[in-house]
């Protein structure tokens, strides 16, 4: 018995439903972590670029991704990892962009430095720490409704 191999496609909408571990809010391929997805011969081979070389949700990243494939009923799989070119946040989909502000945490912008506050669009925003719940965000609140918020460094 022959069994069909699902398309790139596919493949692409199922890994579009996998949450990054540390921002559930937005998808692996919403992060831009996903470089690759193709078939080598029966295998289905997926590379990822972590945000940063010592990022330490990778492991989980590439458990999510195996049993999220598995679970559709690809066997063979590898996972590749990619590390150049370095993961940039210009990967950022923009509906990712989007839905880290719906979620808030004010996506990441060239100025180094977020544009307006991501609950009441104030543009009174100051810097608390540069370091905020993971190593890609900064720490920020707005002095207009007083709420501190996450900044995802522009990397």
């Amino acid at each position: 018995m022959v069994i069909e191999k699902p398309s790139l496609e596919t493949v692409w909408d199922w890994l579009s439903a996998v949450p990054d571990p540390e921002i559930p809010v937005i998808s692996l391929t919403d992060l831009g972590i996903i470089r690759d997805v193709a078939w080598e011969d029966d295998t289905l081979v997926v590379t990822v670029t972590p945000t940063y070389s010592g990022c330490p949700a990778t492991s989980i990243i590439n458990l999510d991704i195996e049993t999220a494939l598995r679970a559709r009923g690809i066997e063979k799989l590898t996972l590749k990892r990619q590390l150049s070119p370095a993961w940039s946040t210009d990967w950022l989909s923009d509906t990712g962009r989007a839905k880290l502000e719906a979620y808030g945490i004010a996506p990441p912008q060239p100025a180094g430095g977020p544009q307006h506050c991501p609950l009441c669009k104030s543009t009174a925003v100051e810097k608390i720490s540069q370091f905020g719940s993971t190593p890609c965000k900064a720490q920020w609140r707005c002095q207009d409704c007083l709420e501190p918020f996450d900044y995802f460094k522009c990397i």
